[in-house]
């Protein structure tokens, strides 16, 4: 007997399935974005509290049965996918009791609200069925904003109250989309069928733009005003927010490190990078401080965009260099290629400076790493190369799209990464870069050690916004101290981070337990390591929680013995 999607059934691979098909039905979007057309084509989420707790209640059922089942009776496949599951099911829960979506407002995909206008153009038509699911779902854009306003109302009649600078940019984000003639939803469309574009942009006209309209007077009017402000953007001043980011901690790190283990790591990661920039600065540019690095780097004209393509151009050559390098790296490699695109303008302002977007499961849409060019002439060339590595190859491009291929393992494994793997991954893959030699020279090194220090910074941002009380002054006072980036730059990373407390803990912890574990099974190795086998064998699983990829590479070594 055999699955849906056509693994060899057993009992824990039908879980996985259950677990994937609840996931699906709250996040249907994912199922078009990442598997493709499907029976979920003409939904978008159900954001009403009543649904939340039927979810709640299915992933409880599920987490009962799958505990029930004796570990000692499962293969070493099996195994792994019980404990991705538990894990699975822990972290959405602890996710949805945060009620991070009823106060998180800010103008990125972080937002549901946001996230429509981000995903929805993302969707490919290819069928006039596929175009009609895609008009339904436009005409149930007022019934999500109306959930969410709903949602917003009852957390500030709660106490838990928004953050008040990002409910302002949030607004402005959506006055823009109002005011923009050019509308992202009208992206997806169906070659030569005119009678299908103009009920799409009927409805976007009709029913889409006023409900965006009214959401925007409900965030205004009714929200804005009890938002709190920047000297107070953290959870530790909302009733109930260190457990809060108790839990976000374990979500996003898969560990039981705490904010101020976390905290002092980055401190430690920071001060030792210091030596780095001096001996890489001092070559490039002569000076003998880490705060002449840093000056240099901010300042020199030479290190500055000139124009979107150029930016473009660097990173296609970037990855071009590292799919060449990769086989000597790699025995599996992905079947798909990926793509490099701007990030579309009406997103750029309030996107982070690069992301990956993975290619649906049947090949439909390919990889592809989007380059934020907002204001190009501010943004630093020197982060370009590591950026592409880390998001497109050897990066997540690898890890995301290796994953999806894995065709013996259960979907949810496929589909699914716990943020510190997924990430932890990306940020390993910048160093593991250098060690391949595709930086092409010392000013891309630079580079690498400019992401380095934002992301230990990250370390003590985090936990300094929502564990120790910092103001967003205070955060941004430390980034600009301890990193080289711009100031632009420093404002939408600190942004992200109060609006998406936790999530950024995820890249530096997840590295060092990844070079922990390379370290260990290369001391248990010796001359009979191999960096090939290695890296298949930690891509090879899917997504793992950490301690779960642990014991996988160790059962891997004991192969090797």
């Amino acid at each position: 007997m055999t699955t849906t999607y056509g693994e060899t059934m057993t009992t824990v691979n039908q879980l996985a399935d259950e677990l994937v098909e609840a996931t699906l039905d709250y996040y249907p979007m994912m199922s078009t974005l990442m598997i493709g057309p499907g029976p979920r084509d003409q939904k978008l989420s159900d954001y009403s509290p009543e649904f939340e707790q039927q979810y709640l209640a299915n992933l409880a059922d599920l987490e009962a049965r799958t505990a029930a089942i004796d570990p000692a009776g499962l293969d070493a496949t099996e195994r792994v996918t019980r404990l991705v599951i538990l894990d699975g099911i822990d972290e959405m829960r602890k996710r949805l009791n945060s009620r991070l979506i009823e106060f998180t407002i800010v103008d990125n995909f972080s937002a549901a609200s946001v996230e429509q206008l981000i995903l929805l153009p993302m969707i490919t038509l290819s069928t006039s069925e596929q175009g009609e699911a895609y008009l339904a779902r436009l005409r149930q854009v007022p019934r999500v904003l109306e959930q969410l306003a709903d949602r917003h109302r009852a957390a500030v009649a709660d106490g838990l109250m928004p953050v008040r600078h990002l409910v302002d940019e949030t607004g402005e984000f959506i006055e823009r989309y109002l005011s923009n003639d050019a509308d992202p939803l009208q992206r997806p469309t169906l070659d030569g069928d005119a009678d299908f574009v103009a009920r799409r942009d009927a409805i976007i006209r009709d029913v889409v733009r006023p409900a965006y309209a009214k959401y925007r007077d409900v965030l205004l009017s009714e929200i804005a005003g009890h938002g709190r402000d920047k000297d107070h953007p953290g959870l530790s001043w909302l009733a109930g927010g260190d457990e809060v980011y108790a839990d976000l901690i374990k979500i996003h790190t898969t560990t039981t490190r705490t904010a101020d283990e976390l905290h002092q790591t980055g401190l430690d990661i920071v001060a030792k990078l210091a030596l780095e920039y001096r001996e890489i600065g001092g070559r490039v540019f002569g000076v003998a401080t880490e705060q002449e690095v840093f000056e240099r780097l901010r300042t020199d004209p030479a290190l500055r965009w000139t124009s979107a393509d150029e930016l473009l151009d660097a990173a296609r050559a970037a990855i071009e260099r590292a799919k060449a390098e990769a086989p000597k790296w790699f025995g599996r490699l992905p079947s798909q290629d990926c793509e490099v695109r701007p990030v579309p303008d009406d997103e750029a302002p309030g996107a982070a400076g690069a992301y990956y977007m993975s290619p649906a499961l049947d090949g439909s849409r390919p990889g592809i790493y989007y380059a934020n060019t907002y204001e190009v002439e501010n943004r630093f060339r020197q982060a370009c190369e590591a950026t592409a590595f880390h998001e497109a190859v050897p990066g997540h491009h690898f890890q995301l799209t290796i994953a999806m291929e894995l065709e013996e393992l259960p979907l949810l494994r496929r589909l699914t990464a716990p943020n510190a793997y997924a990430e932890g991954w990306g940020l390993y893959t910048e160093r593991l870069a250098r060690e391949m030699g595709l930086y092409s020279d010392d000013v891309a090194l630079l580079g690498m050690l400019t992401l380095d220090s934002m992301r230990a910074a990250r370390l003590v941002v985090d936990t300094g916004l929502h564990a120790k009380g910092w103001s967003k002054q205070q955060a941004l006072d430390y980034m600009q101290q301890n990193t080289p980036m711009s100031p632009v730059e420093i404002e939408s990373e600190v942004d992200r981070y109060i609006a998406d407390p936790g999530q950024a803990l995820a890249y530096m912890v997840g590295r060092l337990e990844i070079l922990r574990i390379r370290a260990e099974a290369e001391a248990a190795l010796g001359d009979r390591f191999d960096i090939r086998a290695f890296h298949d064998t930690v891509l090879g699983s899917g997504g793992l929680p950490l301690g779960v990829l642990d014991q996988v590479v160790k059962d891997w070594v004991a192969t090797q013995a």
